[in-house]
């Protein structure tokens, strides 16, 4: 039956399939895009009209894919921790993924520092003169212990109706776990449940992707008609400094990873799980990706299901790798425009505050702008120099959130090879 769909698949035209269709979504959105911006700014008002009612059916998209969040999370995780077989097994996998997220995401950050002190993108940059950015993203941020305290919700219900990722995911290994520890009739009901259960949120979650070429696109345009193309102007070099960080992270070290530990070459292994990165940069949300991440991982690199549905919805939210090298240089950038010299002991303390707040930022659009506020506040940096570099965050947040499911997706391919060794 799988050879027959296989030879199906391999016959349809090259049009129909979606990261195909996912890569002409996202020319048509910048192309589109850009000519509406360059319409809205000659005074045709009907063109930044058209770009905010595109947007729409982005925004709709998005709902979508977050609408199926939760109970992906919830019912995938019960479900991988299940698929174990033991206790053992989870606290295996669940200390080699700890390894593997807190390993990626020190190199990340030290490959930002690294390029900060190199190129001083702040040298030069005018301070932002509004003041309320800062006051504001300040009022949202919480502190380390705070998150620490988050992690264990005082109810779950109510963690689940507001989109709490990180509550739901404790509760979901904890239940896992205890429910590993039982064989009785009816905790292998509950089993059958959680797995029929996914299996429906699975076939929900395929319609909604079906529909990703299509928000992206619209994503995409807006984004474009309201930023322009030259929103970069102004922060060149620290957008470079970013960008480049994260392109030798992306492009060098998580390959190297790939091939090393995960035996797999990164050639094969990335057009398989391209829709899945699109998805991402378009989005700027590696939660709102997670059901198109674990359907590549699944469907197209053939990674086992029980070490996905762990190893995924848990990087979703805690391994960012993109967001920590970001609010490394970030966090210099604004020192240095403000006059601010930070030695070798307060650029280790911004590496492990970076490294713990990037755990804390949820996988949403610009979360890790609020969880910046916590590096800055670490090493004593005032938060109005965030409004400096706030202009082309938006940018930044589609790379550094392709960056964060990639290195998810390396890191499934990499657990899932000695997973396989284990047994």
């Amino acid at each position: 039956m799988s050879e027959l769909a296989t030879g199906a698949r391999s016959q349809r035209p090259w049009y129909t399939e979606l990261q195909w269709q996912v890569l002409i979504a996202l020319a048509l959105g910048v192309l589109v895009g850009w000519r509406l911006g360059v319409l809205a700014d000659s005074g045709v008002q009907v063109a930044a009209t058209l770009a905010s009612g595109i947007g729409f059916v982005g925004d709709l998209f998005l709902r979508l894919l977050k609408m199926v969040i939760i109970p992906l999370i919830f019912t995938s995780l019960v479900s991988g921790v299940t698929s174990l077989g033991d206790a053992r097994s989870v606290g295996r996998i669940g200390i080699r993924t700890l390894i593997y997220y807190t390993l990626t995401t020190t190199f990340a950050i030290t490959v930002g520092l690294a390029l900060v002190n190199l190129i001083e993108p702040g040298r030069g940059l005018e301070i932002g003169a509004a003041t309320g950015l800062g006051q504001e993203i300040s009022a949202t941020g919480y502190s380390i212990p705070e998150f620490l305290l988050r992690l264990v919700p005082d109810n779950v219900f109510a963690s689940m109706a507001s989109g709490e990722v990180l509550p739901v995911i404790a509760f979901a290994i904890l239940f896992g776990i205890f429910l590993l520890r039982l064989d009785s009739p009816a905790s292998r009901t509950v089993r059958q449940v959680m797995d029929g259960a996914l299996e429906v949120i699975q076939l929900l979650t395929l319609a909604v992707i079906r529909l990703a070429p299509l928000g992206i696109f619209a994503l995409l345009v807006r984004v474009v008609a309201t930023s322009g193309l030259d929103i970069i102007r102004n922060l060149f070099l620290y957008f470079v400094t970013v960008g480049v960080g994260l392109l030798i992270h992306a492009g060098l070290t998580l390959p190297t990873i790939l091939v090393v530990a995960g035996r797999r070459s990164p050639l094969e292994y990335f057009p398989k799980v391209w829709p899945a990165l699109s998805t991402a940069f378009s989005t700027a949300s590696s939660a709102a990706t997670l059901p198109l991440t674990m359907e590549c991982a699944e469907r197209e690199a053939g990674l086992p299901k029980g070490v996905t549905s762990f190893v995924l919805p848990l990087g979703a939210t805690v391994n960012m790798d993109g967001t920590a090298l970001y609010e490394a240089v970030a966090a210099l950038t604004i020192a240095q425009m403000y006059g601010v010299g930070l030695g070798l002991p307060e650029q280790l303390l911004v590496l492990a505050t970076a490294l713990l707040a990037s755990v804390g930022a949820a996988g949403i659009p610009m979360a890790g702008l609020v969880m910046l506020v916590v590096v800055l506040e670490a090493v004593g940096l005032p938060l109005e120099g965030i409004t400096t570099i706030v202009a082309v965050d938006r940018v930044l947040d589609m790379f550094r959130t392709a960056t964060n499911v990639w290195s998810d997706l390396v890191g499934a391919a990499v657990i899932s090879r000695f997973e396989g060794s284990a047994t």
